[in-house]
């Protein structure tokens, strides 16, 4: 099969959205402020979203997404199954890497085998690869991808695969060229609308645009994507004039942004949910008892403790005086617009119910705990974790918060060295299987599960379900697997949701820009307006 109706009706969609930007004037230089850095250039090391969004503006997947997160064709013009276990992908045909050289089907292959080798990987991406047993190079520009069992998701994985130039990132290591040196301009060979022409660590990308780019062309001759993590310094940049756009408005900023007649305002409603993780190893480090020393057992092992935490957070609270009504509570792990979303699970702040279960637990007076996160990373992070604490506080378990820029916090986290964390996390592939396969499935390397599974939660009727939905061709019963699988999961509170963010961004008053509900801030997406 190509590309099926809805697809067709996205890929319409984005094409007008994009042949806005190519009629519009070619303009200069594009100025746009990003609230967190990338941790690196390679686009395979780290399943992180800061350095996915800056590789979207260089590198290309096969399947991309639409504005609404729906697959769309990418490099890859069109794809049909040959068999239940085959997939076939038409590749797009003049298609040039940076550096001149032809795309071809030996890209994509090398880079499907790439991506389980990268050494040293905080967060993998080979969740999205697993299910690939065998690919067929038929010729330059088509390839067949072959799994062992029916796989329905091929087409939402593919769009977290980027496609590296295989004559660019070759090189004695079994992943090719090392990550590190990525960040020195070597590999930075994509196909994608912009060039790479510098990084300076935690400051700033330097880009070009890509005269030769098979798509239409960026309205912007040059783009700096800056890095700037405080809220104040990126609103004081655009009022200023510094930076054209910016990201993530802060909420203390919204009425004066929305009212500044020289600037635009943008919003859309994002598939990210922000949650706290509950560690359930036997011993964790930053839970104490009500005399500040470490417990022989942990209270988070127990789901009655967990239960109460979750009862105790009124997220209502939390959107309407913290938020400003940019959230949107929830007890899910995708939004109702997106594939898995299970309508039975409902948010419920019960402070009395919470009091109830940590006395069924053996522990009426509480206890203390440091509540871990990142102060730079999401909408109002560090005000979130303070507003919790608070909330803890009212059913007895005193929380000291302790938040930290994203750069120390993540390196931290992969190793599990918190007890409670405070995280966000994007449905990359547009539906529940990507936060239940990278966060909350038994980890497990062989099968891609449990990538960042921060809390060691594991369930193994959660991850029988999840795989029979992985291989479910019918929609109907696949989505009733994953619901299943979300309830769960909500249940056991080893996975505690308190809102989607509303994401938002600001321009000047002569910029417009089509929002995403992956929250992407893209260059090429903002353009003069007519």
């Amino acid at each position: 099969m190509t590309a099926m109706p809805t697809l067709r009706r996205a890929l319409a969609a984005a094409a007008v959205v994009l042949g806005i930007a190519a009629g519009a004037v070619q303009a200069q230089e594009f100025r746009l402020a990003m609230s967190s850095p990338p941790s690196s250039m390679d686009p395979h090391f780290f399943n992180l979203f800061s350095n996915i969004n800056v590789s979207d503006h260089m590198f290309e997947t096969l399947v991309k997404m639409s504005p609404d997160s729906q697959p769309i064709p990418g490099l890859a013009e069109s794809w049909r199954l040959v068999d239940d276990l085959t997939w076939e992908f038409r590749l797009r045909r003049g298609v040039k890497f940076h550096d001149g050289s032809d795309f071809t089907a030996e890209d994509v292959a090398w880079s499907i085998d790439r991506i389980p080798t990268i050494a040293n990987s905080p967060g993998r991406f080979d969740s999205y690869t697993k299910a690939i047993v065998s690919k067929q190079i038929v010729d330059p520009y088509t390839i067949r991808l072959r799994t062992a069992t029916p796989y329905p998701l091929m087409l939402p994985d593919l769009t977290a695969v980027f496609i590296v130039s295989k004559k660019a990132t070759a090189g004695p290591l079994p992943q090719g060229l090392a990550s590190e040196e990525f960040a020195t301009g070597k590999g930075m060979a994509g196909t994608g609308p912009f060039k790479f022409v510098r990084f300076a660590r935690d400051d700033r990308v330097e880009l070009e645009r890509n005269d030769a780019y098979w798509g239409p062309k960026p309205a912007w001759s040059k783009v700096t994507l800056r890095f700037i993590a405080a809220d104040p310094t990126r609103v004081a940049a655009l009022l200023s004039g510094d930076v054209d756009a910016i990201e993530n408005v802060p909420t203390a900023d919204l009425k004066r942004i929305r009212e500044n007649r020289n600037l635009n305002f943008f919003s859309k409603v994002s598939h990210r949910v922000i949650y706290f993780n509950l560690d359930q190893r036997d011993k964790t480090p930053f839970v104490f008892d009500n005399d500040g020393k470490p417990m022989d057992k942990n209270p988070l092992k127990d789901p009655r403790v967990r239960k109460a935490l979750s009862l105790a957070v009124n997220r209502d609270a939390i959107r309407d005086r913290l938020m400003e009504g940019l959230s949107l509570p929830t007890a899910n792990l995708v939004p109702s617009t997106l594939f898995g979303h299970n309508p039975t699970l409902k948010p419920v702040f019960d402070a009395d119910q919470a009091r109830r279960l940590l006395a069924e637990a053996g522990y009426p007076n509480g206890f203390q705990l440091t509540f871990h996160g990142p102060n730079n990373r999401y909408v109002n992070d560090d005000q979130i974790m303070q507003t919790i604490a608070q909330m803890w506080a009212r059913i007895g378990v005193k929380a000291k918060v302790d938040a930290m820029p994203l750069a120390t916090y993540f390196p931290r986290g992969t190793k599990k060295e918190f007890s409670v964390t405070l995280v966000g996390w994007g449905a990359q592939t547009g539906e529940a299987s990507s936060p239940l396969r990278a966060l909350l499935a038994c980890e497990n390397k062989e099968k891609g599960f449990g990538a960042i599974n921060y809390p060691s939660y594991c369930n193994p009727r959660m991850d029988a379900l999840l795989e029979e939905g992985l291989r479910t061709v019918d929609d109907k019963k696949r989505l009733a697997l994953f619901q299943e699988a979300v309830k769960i999961v909500i249940d056991d509170a080893a996975f505690v949701p308190i809102h989607h963010q509303v994401t938002t961004w600001a321009a000047k008053n002569t910029i417009d820009y089509v929002g995403r509900t992956d929250e992407r801030t893209y260059a090429h997406a903002f353009f003069p307006k007519r």
